[in-house]
């Protein structure tokens, strides 16, 4: 599949962060596994605009959209009661929303713009969803969304590092079991996700890959070296014991040197920009 050569519009926000900026209120709040991961995503909302209205489909705890943008998004809809709540504490949205992404509560042409970030991959029913999406969407108006693309599970180390050493089959049972607690339907190619979205009438204007390896390794071994974060977070609510620089300055330090936001064919991830057709 051939890659359109569309120019990137700017974004409506007045003011562009730095990556390293967004790095910084990751790690603030976030693993910095997972921290690392949405501060590249949240870099290439920089260059892109987002008319208005603005759904995010699968908002989540909200800190993702706080982190890119400096201006709140009219709509922010999860299925969970709890990250909403959460959610609704941060702010970030004009409106928040309890609600599935197959049954979407909205009439038809409604907004100016979507987004899902991270999230369409953890969705069985995929193609209703982006129909729905299609549905409210008003003609000609973008779709923007990444998730896992089909180098992902070739790429985790560990299963790798048994291919390498003659253990293929637990390579590969390693493979499945990082893709069940990662709650993965969907790690496809490019091809998939275009005639998905053709499917829905959505024209595939550009995308790219992103995350080389040596970033998803940091992400791989995290989920192991990150479990205190999660009793914490069990606890508490809430990922960090200490949010101050003196306790998160190094994590800040050592993760900085794996952010990567350049677009590379190598990259485990894929970003999508996407436009429902005009008629």
């Amino acid at each position: 599949m051939e890659e359109a050569n569309i120019p990137i519009k700017k974004s409506s926000s007045s003011h562009k962060k730095p990556i390293e900026e967004i790095l910084w209120l990751n790690i603030l709040e976030l693993p910095y596994f997972r921290g690392l991961l949405r501060s590249v995503e949240a870099s290439f909302y920089q260059d892109l605009e987002l008319p208005s209205p603005t759904l995010d489909l699968g908002c989540g705890d909200g800190h993702f959209v706080t982190a890119a943008f400096d201006r709140e998004l009219e709509v922010g809809l999860d299925p969970s009661k709890k990250p909403l709540r959460e959610a609704i504490k941060r702010g970030g949205y004009h409106t928040f929303v309890q609600g599935m992404g197959n049954e979407l509560p909205f009439p038809n042409d409604y907004f100016g713009s979507a987004m899902s970030n991270s999230v369409l991959e953890h969705i069985p029913q995929i193609e209703e969803v982006i129909g729905e999406i299609s549905r409210v969407l008003k003609p000609g108006a973008p779709f923007i969304f990444c998730v896992p693309n089909h180098q992902f599970l070739d790429s985790l180390s560990i299963g790798n590092f048994l291919n390498r050493i003659g253990l293929k089959p637990i390579g590969n049972i390693y493979r499945s079991f990082f893709n069940r607690i990662s709650r993965h339907y969907h790690s496809d190619a490019p091809e998939v996700w275009q005639e998905r979205l053709k499917r829905s009438g959505f024209i595939l204007e550009r995308w790219w890959n992103y995350y080389p390896p040596r970033s998803l390794k940091v992400t791989e071994w995290g989920h192991y070296f990150g479990l205190p974060c999660w009793i914490w977070h069990t606890l508490t609510g809430k990922w960090i014991l200490v949010q101050a620089r003196w306790n998160l300055g190094l994590t800040y330090r050592l993760t900085q040197k794996y952010i990567d936001n350049s677009e590379c064919p190598e990259g485990v991830c894929a970003f999508y920009l996407a436009r429902r057709n005009l008629g």
